[in-house]
This record gives C-alpha cells, structure tokens and sequence, in this order.
C-alpha cells in the first residue's frame, strides 16, 4: 500500500480493530440522538429546537429545525421527503424512475425535481470517468440485494447485466422527457438522500431557518451552528464495533455522507460480498476500505461521490480530492485506520 506523505494536505491516524460497521449520526447537544418510531413530532420551547421522524426511502430520516419559523419549516419539509420518495422510487408505480424503468426504451415525463436531479447524477458521471453510474441497477438486482435473495452471480449473468449498464444512453430530451435503452434501468438510491437533503436545506433558509441539522440514514447536512454558538458535532461510528464513536469533526453549512460496505452485505462460503459494485468487473469493489466519508457544500455531491470514491480506492480517491479541493474526505480502512484531508479537523476518539 502506498504511504502518504504530504502532510499539509493529508493526515494519517491509526485505529483498532476489524471493520464490522460504519453509520453517521450527529451529536446535537453533547449525546447521539436516537431515532426511534415511523413518524413523531416533538413540540418545542421558544429556545429549544422543533424535531421530526420520518420513515421514507428505506430509512429513519431525523429532522432538528430551531427559531420561531421551525414548526412551518419542518411540516413543509416532511411534505417534501414523501414527494421525492415517490417520484425516486423504483418500485412505487407513480414514481418517475420506476416509470422510466417500466417504459421499455419510450421516453417518459419526467418532473422537474427527477430531470434535475438526472443531470446532476450524469455530470458526476462524467467527472468520475463512469465509476459513479446509476445505471448500475440490472447488475445490482442480479446479487440480490434489490429483494435480499442474495446470490454471487455467475460470470456471464454478470455480463448480461453490465450490458445493460451505461449512463451515457441516459438521455435528458429538451422537451424534459427522459429515454433509456430497452432493458436498462436506474436507481438513485446512491444520491436521492443526498439531493433531499440540500433541498431541505434550501427549503429551511427559505422559511428563514439559520440552524437545522438532518440525518437521513448516514446522510447528515446542517444549516449554521446551534442557537447557542455551538457548532454541530458528526460523529463517526467505530466499524470495529458498530456502536462506538471512531471520531468526530464539527460540520456548519456542510453535508457529511458514508458509503461503506458494512450497509448492506452477505457472506457465502465464508466471503464478504456488500452492495457497493465496480461495473469494470461485475463484483463488489475491493480494495483496503471499508468505508468513505465526504464532507462538502452540497448534499447532492457529496452523496454521489461517497460511493464512486470508495469504488476508486484510497490512492485514486486522494487524488481526486486533490484537484477537487472543496471536498474533503475520511477514509477508514479495513484495518481499522483511517487517512483524511486536511481541510477538516477530524479528531479520532481515544482507545
């Protein structure tokens, strides 16, 4: 494994312990917030912050929204994330991907909302070189991780899936209809929190919210620091354990998002397969991480780049940061150290 030595643009820090999970939750108030429930709302004081659990796209959303505009705030917010679970959904028939999907090739109208998120996906696409790909589906469905039958596909069921993988016969028509390839199909599950969450961002300052953090099942993103100056707290979940904290950076106007392989895997013959998957192979992506963290300005970047920086590596996931300065990373290894940038202060907990 190469060793990094400029240390003015990355640092190194070892950890213990074998990876066995990654999640990212937040420290709002100097302890993790649980999230409990389906959906429930918590009152608030004129100080204290107005708080919301929502379950949609697979996941608990958490919602923390302070000031006098709070309550309007989030009640517009939870409108929105049941829209955009609707119209990103691959198995909801009214939802525009799985329109798309069903459309055997015919261009399908697309809301505004799904043909914008479409083109962010494709320029990151373009920036990645492919690696990020949300066409990736058909192969994703042959493991089973779409229904959770797992199986390790044989090499030419790996084939015939990744034949029907190519984001550049994804195509945006000027009239806002969006058309496929007959058989291709796409997912947006590796960048639809991402969009959520800054949309929810841009929908709080609207109503004149200057401090709200989200946590939508590992996607975290923050408007501000607390009413009370604090800044928010990202904690990182140990993967040696699952439920210690591995360490924690403060996060004011950022979005923080994990991708690891401990979100959703399977063992067969004594191997660990997990859902991240490198088309170039058909297999999930192997390399010495078991999880990336991205830290940027946009919710929708840093969603989308979590999971085709991890398919990179280490060594190509620097350099991307390298000529992408406003993006930072966390990498944590399977051997439980972790590397990251120097644009953030990332503080590693004591053993």
């Amino acid at each position: 494994m190469r060793s990094f030595t400029r240390e003015n643009n990355r640092k190194k820090n070892r950890g213990t312990g074998l990876f066995a999970g990654l999640t990212v939750f937040f420290l709002a108030a100097g302890m993790a917030i649980g999230l409990s429930g389906c959906e429930e709302n918590t009152g608030t004081t004129s100080e204290g912050p107005v708080t919301r659990e929502v379950f949609a796209m697979d996941t608990i959303m958490d919602l923390t929204v302070y000031g006098e505009n709070a309550g309007e705030a989030i009640n517009q917010a939870v409108e929105l994330i049941h829209q955009y679970d609707t119209l990103f959904s691959v198995t909801n028939p009214e939802g525009d991907v799985a329109k798309i999907n069903q459309a055997e090739g015919k261009p399908v109208a697309v809301s505004e909302e799904t043909g914008d998120l479409l083109k962010k996906s494709l320029e990151v696409s373009e920036a990645t070189e492919g690696v990020f790909d949300i066409s990736i589906y058909p192969l994703v469905k042959v493991w089973g991780f779409t229904t959770g039958a797992h199986t390790v596909p044989t090499k030419a069921e790996r084939e015939a899936a990744l034949a029907k993988v190519d984001y550049q016969k994804i195509h945006l028509l000027l009239d806002g209809r969006v058309q496929i390839e007959k058989g291709m199909e796409l997912d947006l599950g590796a960048v639809a929190k991402g969009y959520l969450s800054q949309k929810l961002m841009e929908l709080f300052q609207a109503q004149g919210v200057t401090s709200a953090i989200v946590s939508l099942g590992g996607n975290v993103q923050t408007i501000g620091k607390k009413p009370d100056d604090a800044p928010f707290v990202i904690g990182i979940t140990n993967p040696a354990d699952g439920t210690s904290i591995y360490g924690t950076l403060e996060a004011e106007n950022k979005a923080v998002v994990t991708s690891g392989i401990y979100q959703r895997n399977f063992r067969e013959a004594g191997k660990l397969y997990h859902h991240i998957m490198d088309k170039s192979t058909g297999m999930p992506a192997e390399n010495t991480l078991a999880s990336v963290t991205v830290v940027a300005e946009d919710g929708t970047t840093a969603d989308a780049l979590a999971t085709a920086l991890y398919v990179m590596g280490e060594e190509k996931a620097m350099e991307y940061q390298e000529s992408h300065p406003e993006i930072q990373l966390i990498l944590i290894r399977k051997d439980g150290s972790c590397e990251y940038t120097s644009g953030i202060s990332f503080k590693e907990m004591e053993s």
